[in-house]
């Protein structure tokens, strides 16, 4: 039999959300259940309820993919996690794990679409979509939980799980570390983790912002450096400047300016989210051979590889801890960039809603 859980959910796009219920399916063999301790909010979650991506994929949706919890309850044939054990589950809750992209451990990109956390058809319960980690507790399949290492501060863990992957898939992959300097566009909820990132990686780092005013809050977070970009003056003084740009904003900028920044063979990677166009300037690509690139967020292995990653260097993210029925307030909160730098929702307090 399934198990109803207190959840938080949107039942029409751009409407606030309410407390609903939803259905966890049983423990498959090969499935995890954990109740959940916290839940990260993150601005593509807005996205979905706002109607910024279109209509809600099923109505109610339970947003919510940077989650944090207790196993609970095991299959018959899982190996990976134990009950008791402190795991997490981020963005996605599947693939179809056969395509060259899922082979080569980079299930974000399985080339047959994975399955989101929340609002994907679930192909465990054939005919029902994903819900997410607004809620008391959820079941997955093993392989797509990982283990969060216990020396890590759950609640300030849980943005690791999607913002955390999102800063530190990219950085790796374009090798920020001792010698190189990186540039981070923002200072919200992913570019205060790409700041702490790439300091931990080793990388000279530079935050990016249009304004003086989050000077001090840079700094604290690690940075070594800061440049206003509102009067245009950074675009000339930085030029040829970086070997990686990490633009963090979900909003459009001006990718030549940016562009111009980098040096020799230097990479601006887009990791924030914005459905409005951005026209590239091909001839400032071309000028010393620059690339620009995307980057979701990162396969299974990576996400582990990055929590013991920030366990080792000690990088979580600063939070605000927040009840269930403070969603909404935190959600118009975001939108106002009134935050430092990420909600978290306490998962105790699920239970204290009623549909």
């Amino acid at each position: 039999m399934s198990t109803t859980v207190h959840a938080f959910g949107a039942h029409e796009a751009g409407r606030p959300l309410s407390p609903v219920t939803v259905e966890r399916r049983d423990v498959g063999p090969h499935d995890v259940r954990l109740d959940i301790l916290y839940c990260g909010i993150c601005h593509s979650g807005i996205n979905f309820v706002d109607g910024s991506f279109g209509p809600l994929p099923v109505s109610p949706l339970v947003p919510g993919h940077e989650i944090v919890g207790r196993v609970t309850e095991t299959g018959s044939d899982v190996t990976r996690h134990q009950v008791g054990d402190l795991v997490g589950i981020g963005c996605m809750v599947n693939s179809c794990r056969e395509c060259d992209n899922c082979q080569a451990g980079q299930e974000q990109y399985c080339l047959k679409g994975h399955t989101l956390v929340f609002g994907s058809p679930d192909p465990a319960e054939p005919g029902t979509h994903t819900q997410g980690g607004y809620s008391e507790a959820i079941v997955a399949p093993e392989d797509f939980i990982v283990r969060v290492p216990e020396t890590l501060d759950p609640a300030a863990a849980a943005p690791l799980l999607c913002a955390g992957i999102t800063v530190y898939a990219p950085l790796k992959r374009f090798a920020a570390g001792p010698g190189t300097k990186a540039a981070v566009v923002g200072l919200g909820g992913l570019g205060h983790l790409g700041v702490k990132m790439a300091k931990a990686m080793g990388a000279d780092v530079t935050v990016l912002s249009q304004s003086t005013s989050k000077r001090e809050a840079a700094a604290a977070l690690g940075a070594d450096h800061y440049a206003v970009t509102g009067d245009g003056t950074a675009f000339t003084e930085l030029a040829n400047t970086f070997d990686i740009i990490l633009n963090t904003v979900s909003a459009p900028v001006s990718l030549p300016d940016y562009l111009g920044m980098l040096r020799l063979q230097g990479t601006m990677v887009n990791v924030g989210v914005t459905t409005e166009p951005m026209p590239v300037d091909v001839f400032t690509l071309c000028q010393n051979g620059r690339s620009y690139v995307g980057s979701l967020f990162g396969g299974i292995a990576e996400t582990q590889e990055m929590l013991d990653f920030a366990a080792e260097h000690g990088v979580t993210a600063d939070i605000e801890l927040i009840a269930a029925q403070d969603i909404n307030t935190a959600y118009e909160r975001i939108h106002a960039s009134d935050v430092r730098y990420r909600f978290v929702v306490d998962g105790a307090t699920f239970a204290d809603l009623k549909a």
